[in-house]
């Protein structure tokens, strides 16, 4: 089975600038966005594909990871670099939710919080977080648990967890808050038995190369 390449996928060249990857997936989320290929599962899949693809090479350090594995293993460079990121981990910092609120002003489309939902189930939250400040954003990624206590819950932002959300979203300004009301993205994830028992929690900031601890009150339920 041939291998994915995010390069390939966005049709852009290995020594494209961060300008260049940004305008050519405004075209693409543009052409294959949802609204406009309705029941077309060719193009929703190709969707999927191209936010991953700017994820990744729209992030400096991410795509320095990329092309540092493409440079080791070649065409498997896309498996060795899901091997070591999520899918939250891969969307953690993206600009994608202000590109598609742009295309939803001018075109009157959908938002990346429905088109998300639609993609990714329930298992995806969005939410913000506002204060005098500035501005922060952020995407959940999950599955719902599965039968027998198994799955991650995806950490939810309603009621006393969303302290908890304020909580994090407060250290992570404290270290370094985004500037002219860039995005911070970061997820959380519990397993049913943490959500249920509560307690401290370690959580790495990636895009600080900080470790946080987040306290998580009991019972935390997801949605």
């Amino acid at each position: 089975m041939a291998q994915e390449d995010y390069y390939q996928v966005l049709g852009v060249d290995q020594n494209a600038t961060g300008q260049q990857i940004k305008e050519t997936y405004r075209k693409l989320a543009f052409k294959y966005h949802p609204d406009r290929n309705k029941e077309n599962p060719v193009a929703v899949e190709k969707m999927k594909k191209v936010n991953e693809a700017y994820a990744v090479l729209s992030n400096p350090a991410k795509k320095r990871e990329y092309d540092t594995l493409k440079n080791q293993f070649g065409a498997s460079a896309y498996t060795h670099f899901r091997n070591n990121y999520s899918e939250q981990d891969i969307f953690s910092g993206s600009d994608i939710n202000h590109i598609f609120e742009e295309m939803a002003k001018a075109f009157g489309l959908r938002g990346s919080n429905e088109i998300f939902k639609e993609f990714y189930g329930r298992g995806y939250r969005q939410f913000e977080f506002k204060n005098s400040r500035g501005f922060a954003r952020g995407n959940v990624f999950g599955n719902p648990s599965k039968a027998g206590g198994q799955g991650r819950t995806p950490f939810p932002i309603g009621g006393n967890t969303g302290k908890v959300a304020r909580f994090l979203l407060g250290k992570i300004s404290g270290i370094q808050f985004p500037e002219d009301g860039a995005d911070v993205d970061e997820h959380l994830y519990l397993t049913p038995e943490q959500a249920l028992q509560g307690g401290p929690y370690a959580y790495y900031l990636r895009s600080q190369s900080k470790k946080l601890v987040v306290k998580i009150p009991p019972g935390v339920r997801p949605g």
